[in-house]
């Protein structure tokens, strides 16, 4: 097991950003607001030579357990649990407040090791300033400028010493690759109650406050069929003119990023209120940009007509999302855990469909039926002549058909091929590219 490095701290102390320094690339928000992280983030990164894994907490907060602060405070505690090592995260140009000495005092007496890290201590005033960290009794801090990089060497240094030697021989055998799964959808959908119910553990911190989750929020895990995921959960996504203050526009755009870098979708949806143009809009971004999609269709033990329900939201996809014809629909409820098992099984079949090669023989003996079906139409008055199919590739499954004035057909002709290969190799919900090529013309080369 990799080792495990906690980073601890007060709000705005510089905890993300000493995180994505760390893992050597921009994963956590970080913004002058306090209390922008809400949730845990984790990853693996190379720190003195060996690889660990990364975990950035909420802002340590004294605060009642109901509200939203105790909550991130109860998550930051649960971190604790396994880790290797806590840094202890405190602002050097701010000094020691009395909530920095209660939570040493805290930490130590939960008896994990700890190494007080004293951030924003730029030039030898703040490396000055830094020494008074010795007062939490946690042994030497380390000063350190996250938003600069100064003093990483250190802390490099000071991490390795604490970790202890690396095992001489690591396990050869390659990890498996874990299928890359984005949990979208509107603000309080659900999203972040699904994320809970599939890990079996409050991960995410829940409530009736709708945008509670921030950031993009990714956890390693295990599911019942016993392969890796990765499970990233996002923030709601609003209508883009309620999308206003900068914040908030930096958490739709690592929802769009964490959409981008996964394999899978599942799409939350509100079983009481449908689906609506903006969920609409999040199912055209997951088409547009080749991901397999499922729907999660949350709170259904609440629906009283549920027909209508499930009837209703088939008949917005089949009318506005040509691509996405055939998605399946998992009515379940994340509160409760009812119809939860459902859901992985159906996103690892999307998967498998999403990921699936057809050799180029198939492929054209589909396609000579499919022609003889339907021959395409004159182009300008001209016959089109398709000569041969062929899918280069999956990821999503990618349709190249080759022939004379391929390029100007019709788009409705077009969407008869898309719609024809899908059905004959059973296909649905998957977004298919399909891409034609017409033979170069030697004789309309520029002279020279």
């Amino acid at each position: 097991m990799q080792p495990v490095i906690v980073i601890l701290g007060r709000p705005n102390v510089g905890k993300s950003t000493l995180f994505n320094r760390l893992a050597q690339r921009r994963i956590a928000l970080v913004h002058d607001t306090p209390g922008v992280t809400r949730d845990r983030k984790e990853v693996t990164a190379r720190i003195a030579g060996r690889d660990v894994t990364l975990v950035d907490t909420a802002g340590l907060e004294e605060a009642p357990p109901d509200t939203i602060p105790g909550r991130m405070r109860a998550s930051s505690e649960a971190a604790l649990r396994g880790a290797s090592l806590v840094l202890f995260v405190m602002d050097a140009r701010a000094g020691i407040t009395p909530a920095d000495r209660a939570f040493a005092a805290w930490l130590r007496r939960m008896r994990v090791p700890v190494l007080v890290v004293a951030n924003k201590a730029e030039g030898r005033a703040g490396t000055t300033a830094a020494m008074e960290a010795f007062e939490l009794g946690l042994g030497d801090p380390v000063p350190v400028s996250a938003e600069h990089g100064d003093g990483f060497g250190n802390l490099h240094d000071e991490i390795a010493a604490r970790l202890g030697p690396a095992p001489e021989e690591e396990e050869a055998a390659e990890a498996e690759r874990p299928l890359r799964l984005a949990i979208v959808g509107r603000p309080n959908a659900g999203k972040s109650t699904l994320l809970n119910a599939l890990l079996g553990e409050d991960r995410m911190i829940t409530g009736p406050e709708p945008g509670l989750t921030r950031d993009a929020v990714a956890v390693q895990w295990r599911d019942a069929t016993g392969g890796e995921v990765r499970l990233v959960d996002t923030a709601g996504m609003r209508k883009k003119a309620r999308v206003q203050e900068t914040l908030e526009q930096m958490s739709v755009a690592s929802t769009l990023a964490a959409l981008k870098e996964a394999e899978v979708v599942v799409l939350v949806l509100d079983a009481l209120l449908g689906m609506d143009e903006q969920d609409l809009r999040i199912a055209r971004l997951a088409e547009r940009e080749g991901r397999a999609l499922v729907i999660a269709l949350n709170k259904w033990d609440a629906v009283e007509d549920r027909n209508a329900a499930r009837r209703r939201v088939e008949d917005a996809l089949m009318t506005s999302l040509a691509q996405s014809k055939g998605v399946t629909v998992v009515p379940l409820s994340a509160a409760t855990g009812r119809g939860v098992d459902k859901l992985m099984p159906a996103v690892r079949a999307a998967y498998g469909l999403w990921n699936r090669r057809i050799p180029t023989g198939e492929v054209n003996r589909w396609f000579e039926a499919a022609l003889a079906r339907h021959q395409p139409p004159l182009v300008d008055g001209k016959r089109t002549k398709l000569r041969y199919a062929t899918m280069p590739k999956a990821r999503p499954p990618t349709l190249v058909i080759f022939g004379t004035r391929a390029e100007e057909l019709p788009e409705d002709y077009r969407r008869y091929l898309v719609n024809s290969f899908r059905d004959h190799f059973t296909m649905p919900g998957v977004p298919i590219r399909l891409q034609m090529r017409s033979p170069r013309n030697p004789y309309a080369e520029d002279d020279g």
